[in-house]
């Protein structure tokens, strides 16, 4: 299929995604007051079994009504007994901007979803989580499966466990895997997948800018203490926002290829970053 519109200007895209348990309608609604560029509601592993039904219902009562920021929900997984449900009372409110897809294996899955929601009249926007192998081998397949397909993102916990993997550097080859498959499909930059304790600010930090140095843009998170965090780390910091006005200064005095005073050389991938660092600085004003 035809690939997606080449990737936004990164100064439109979201930063933070802030999840929040849909059986816990005061935690949705603080989550939509506290600065998240995203709230998604969370009808799965945040949910308890015998809670299901009703997070459904108090979700779907929410989103009757479009809300100040966007609200994207992730619905139970695809290939058990819920998620037909879930897109049935959800995939047609004008509360609901995307629905995030968990354990996205294949293209197959995105198709029949989006017959159900984008091709009926519905939820504008699908994004798929890859959780296992199988969905990392088929990631540029599911970022190309539907014209609604506007992001994918990694569920590191069940990708870990699928691969056994104990080291985080372990999880390196499919985080750029990832990157790679939504650059080919002209899909944002995705974002990483949430830091789990919630109390390490140093270690998300830190994580933030290995994430960054690998392609992502922006991250999910579980507590609104950790926005603030990850705002910063995948802002450029002032000297990236001066070294890209130098690049473009010397581009625009003389086109083409050349070194700067300090020994660099720039050529037009380099005016394209350095562009792409000032539309990210520009969303501090």
């Amino acid at each position: 299929m035809t690939p997606p519109p080449d990737t936004p200007p990164p100064a439109g895209l979201p930063l933070t995604w802030l999840y929040a348990p849909g059986d816990r309608p005061h935690v949705v609604a603080g989550a939509l007051a506290c600065g998240a560029d995203v709230v998604v509601i969370d009808l799965e592993d945040a949910v308890a079994p015998d809670r299901k039904e009703y997070a459904r219902a108090a979700t779907a009562e929410l989103l009757a009504q479009p809300q100040p920021v966007p609200v994207h929900v992730r619905i139970n997984r695809l290939d058990g007994p819920l998620a037909a449900a879930d897109l049935r009372a959800l995939a047609h409110l004008p509360g609901v901007a995307g629905l995030r897809l968990p354990k996205v294996a294949g293209p197959e899955q995105i198709v029949r979803v989006a017959a159900r929601t984008v091709d009926a009249g519905g939820v504008p926007a699908l994004y798929a989580l890859l959780e296992s192998a199988q969905g990392i081998e088929h990631a540029h397949a599911i970022a190309t499966a539907h014209r609604a397909v506007r992001g994918i993102a990694l569920g590191e916990a069940d990708l870990r466990g699928d691969l056994g993997v104990r080291d985080d550097a372990g999880l390196d080859w499919p985080r750029s895997r990832v990157v790679v498959a939504a650059r080919a499909a002209g899909l944002p930059p995705p974002a990483q997948s949430v830091h789990p304790d919630i109390r390490d600010l140093d270690g998300l930090a830190a994580s933030c800018a290995h994430g960054r140095a690998l392609g992502f843009l922006g991250r999910a998170a579980i507590h609104p203490r950790q926005l603030p965090v990850i705002e910063r780390a995948y802002l450029p910091t002032p000297r990236e926002v001066e070294d890209a006005e130098a690049v473009l200064k010397a581009a625009a005095a003389q086109p083409g290829a050349q070194a700067l005073p300090d020994g660099r050389f720039i050529d037009a991938a380099a005016v394209t970053a350095a562009r792409r660092t000032l539309a990210l600085a520009a969303r501090r004003a």
